[in-house]
C-alpha cells in the first residue's frame, strides 16, 4: 500500500522540514499582524473626516459635501479594484477557499497594495464594511508570497494560506482562538490537516495577535460587563436563536441578490451602483452616523447607552440595507463587523421587548445583544463554535458562555432547517461562475471537490 503523501510530511524524520514550515507560518503571522495593525490605525485616523468637515460647514451643505466625498471615494476604490485586482473586492475569504481548492490563484503582488489602500479609504469613507475581510486576504497574500519565495509542497502551500487567513482574522479582532477555530470550522473541507499545517495556524494566529497588541493595545475590541443570566432564561436565548436563524438566511439572500442587482446596474452605466451607494452612505454619515461605518462604534455605543425600541428597530433596518449595498459596491471590505453591529441592534430589541413584559430586573437586554452577535454570525457563516468564541473574546464576558452556546447552536440549526446555505459557499460559487470555472473539475487532489 502506498503511503499518504500528506501524512508522510509529518513523520518524525521530517523535523527540519516541520521547523521550516512553522517558521514560515510565524513570518506570515508577524507580517500580517504588523501590516494589519497599521491598516486599522490608518482607518481610525481617516475616519475623523466627518468631524473635520463639520467644523467648516453645516446644514444641507454638510450633508451634500459628505455624500459627494463618500461617492468619489467609493467609485475610485471600485475603479482601482476592477482595473488592477478584481479579486480584491469584497472580503476575500471566498478567494482563499478557492485557492485552497486549487481553483483560484492568490495574485499577491497586486492584491496586497490594492486591498490595503483601497480598503483603508473605502472603510474610512463610511461604507458599512468590516476590517477583517481585507486583513484575512492580506494575511493569505503574505503566505502566498512566502510560499512563492521558499518553495513548498502543495499541501504546505494550502496550509500556509489557512495560516495567513487565521493571522488576518486574529489581527482584525484581537481574537486568536476564534481565528484558529475559524479555519477549522469554516474551511474544514479545504484545509489540509497535518501536524505541521495545524501548528502553523496556531503559530500564525498567536504571533499576529502579539503584533496587534504591541501596536494597537490589549483590551478586547468590545469590552462589556454583564451579570450571568439566570438558567431559566435559556429558553429565551433559544427563541432568539430561532429569530437569528431566519435573519441569517435573509441576510445571505440579501447579499447575493444585491450583488446581482449591482452587476445589472453597472452593466448599464459603469460604476453607477457604487456611486449611488456612496451618495446614500455619505449622507447617512451626517444624518444617522450609527447606521453606517463598520459598526465597531455602533456596538460600543449601544452597549453603553440604552435606546428605545423604535430607535433600535429603525437602526436594524438601516444597517441591514447599508450593509448589503456597501458589500456589493465592489470595494474591499468584510461582513463580520457589520454583522455584529446589526445583531447587537436585533438582540437589544429582543431583550427590550422581553424586559417590557417580564417583571422589572428579570433580564439584562445587553445579554441578548451579546448573544445575538454570535447567533447571527452562526446563522450566516454557519460556524457556531466560532460565533460563540469570537463573541467571548471580543467582549471578555465569559459569564455568557451558556447563553451564547444556546443561541449559536439554535441559529445554526434553524438556518439549516429552512434551507439556508453558508454565505462563503455562495460567494465562492458566484466567484467561480463569473470566472467560468467548473468547481467539479479540480479539487485539492485534482479529483473534484468531493
Amino acid at each position: 500500500m502506498m503511503d499518504d503523501p500528506a501524512a508522510s510530511l509529518d513523520r518524525p524524520g521530517n523535523r527540519n522540514a516541520q521547523m521550516r514550515y512553522v517558521l514560515l507560518a510565524a513570518a506570515a503571522g508577524i507580517l500580517t499582524g504588523t501590516v494589519g495593525s497599521f491598516f486599522h490605525l490608518l482607518i481610525d485616523w481617516f475616519q475623523v473626516w466627518p468631524r473635520l468637515l463639520s467644523e467648516h460647514m453645516s446644514g444641507p451643505l454638510l450633508v451634500v459635501a459628505a455624500a459627494l466625498i463618500t461617492m468619489v471615494i467609493t467609485v475610485t476604490a471600485a475603479y482601482f479594484v476592477r482595473r488592477y485586482a478584481p479579486e480584491a473586492g469584497g472580503s476575500g475569504v471566498q478567494e482563499i477557499e478557492g485557492a485552497m481548492l486549487g481553483l483560484r490563484t492568490v495574485h499577491w503582488r497586486r492584491v496586497l497594495p490594492v486591498k490595503f489602500f483601497t480598503g483603508v479609504f473605502a472603510i474610512a469613507s463610511g461604507l458599512v464594511l468590516g476590517r477583517e475581510g481585507p486583513t484575512i486576504h492580506i494575511g493569505a497574500s503574505f503566505s502566498a508570497a512566502l510560499t512563492d519565495t521558499f518553495k513548498v509542497s502543495e499541501t504546505e502551500r494550502r496550509g500556509m494560506l489557512g495560516a495567513g487567513a487565521a493571522a488576518g482574522l486574529a489581527c482584525a479582532f484581537n481574537a486568536p482562538l476564534a481565528a484558529i477555530l475559524f479555519i477549522i470550522e469554516e474551511t474544514h473541507r479545504h484545509f489540509p490537516y497535518t501536524f505541521r499545517t495545524y501548528m502553523g495556524i496556531i503559530v500564525a494566529a498567536l504571533l499576529s495577535t502579539v503584533m496587534t497588541q504591541i501596536i494597537g493595545g490589549r483590551a478586547p475590541d468590545f469590552s462589556m460587563v454583564v451579570a450571568e443570566p439566570q438558567i431559566f432564561l435559556l429558553p429565551a436565548f433559544v427563541l432568539l436563536g430561532c429569530l437569528l436563524g431566519v435573519l441569517g438566511v435573509v441576510l445571505n439572500a440579501g447579499l447575493m441578490r444585491t450583488a446581482a442587482l449591482a452587476a445589472a446596474i453597472n452593466g448599464r452605466v459603469r460604476f453607477a451602483f457604487p456611486a449611488i451607494v456612496g451618495l446614500a452612505i455619505g449622507a447617512l454619515v451626517i444624518l444617522m452616523p450609527l447606521s453606517v461605518t463598520g459598526g465597531e462604534h455602533t456596538v460600543t455605543f449601544l452597549s453603553e447607552h440604552r435606546k428605545g425600541l423604535m430607535f433600535l428597530l429603525l437602526l436594524a433596518v438601516l444597517r441591514y440595507f447599508t450593509m448589503i449595498t456597501s458589500y456589493s459596491a465592489g470595494t474591499p471590505g468584510g461582513i463580520f463587523a457589520p454583522m455584529l453591529a446589526l445583531s447587537m441592534c436585533v438582540g437589544l430589541l429582543f431583550g427590550g421587548l422581553l424586559d417590557a413584559v417580564l417583571p422589572a430586573g428579570t433580564i439584562a437586554p445587553l445579554a441578548f445583544g451579546m448573544a445575538a452577535m454570535g447567533g447571527l454570525f452562526s446563522a450566516s457563516v454557519r460556524a457556531p463554535v466560532v460565533g460563540a468564541v469570537l463573541t467571548l473574546e471580543l467582549t471578555g464576558a465569559y459569564t455568557m458562555v451558556m447563553p451564547l452556546i444556546a443561541t449559536c447552536v439554535t441559529a445554526n440549526l434553524v438556518a439549516q432547517w429552512i434551507g439556508g446555505r453558508p454565505i462563503y459557499d455562495q460567494l465562492l460559487e458566484k466567484t467561480l461562475a463569473k470566472a467560468g470555472i467548473n468547481p467539479q473539475a479540480k479539487g485539492p487532489d485534482n479529483t473534484g471537490l468531493a
